[in-house]
């Protein structure tokens, strides 16, 4: 089985037009994020990735390690994911703070598998008719 965060990370790299690279657990000190998105070719902006397998909710304290790792790595944007969902305080502080975190919960982030055909299969496809009008126009 992949480890959650493999897969989470493979969701972000599809949905990323950006160059997504994953980190080493030794570079920080903290919480070392998980992975980083270049937005451009030269690395000037970059954006971190947290991404978790979850059953209860992410609380504040979990938002607020990965805030202080994107300030160790003099980052201003991240991208927190998880399988599960954030707490209402976990919300408030991500818009409350300078840096820019964005919170993708476990339905979010079906949504967006599922959008970009990340660790899904097609089940069904569906067959759409249309009368062709070229078929009456045939003379026999």
């Amino acid at each position: 089985m992949r480890p959650a965060s493999t897969s989470l990370k493979k969701s972000v790299k599809s949905v990323s037009p950006a160059d997504t690279q994953p980190t080493s657990r030794t570079e920080s000190a903290g919480l070392a994020p998980d992975g980083l998105i270049k937005e451009d070719k030269l690395g000037l902006d970059t954006i971190y990735v947290q991404a978790k397998r979850w059953q209860n909710l992410v609380h504040r304290p979990e938002v607020q390690k990965f805030a202080g790792a994107l300030q160790g790595k003099r980052s201003r944007k991240g991208v927190f994911i998880t399988t599960s969902a954030f707490s209402e305080g976990a919300i408030e502080y991500a818009a409350a703070i300078e840096s820019r975190i964005v919170l993708i919960d476990g339905e979010q982030l079906a949504l967006l598998m599922i959008d970009h055909g990340v660790g899904v299969a097609t089940q069904k496809v569906y067959e759409v008719k249309r009368v062709d009008l070229d078929y009456f126009s045939e003379e026999v």
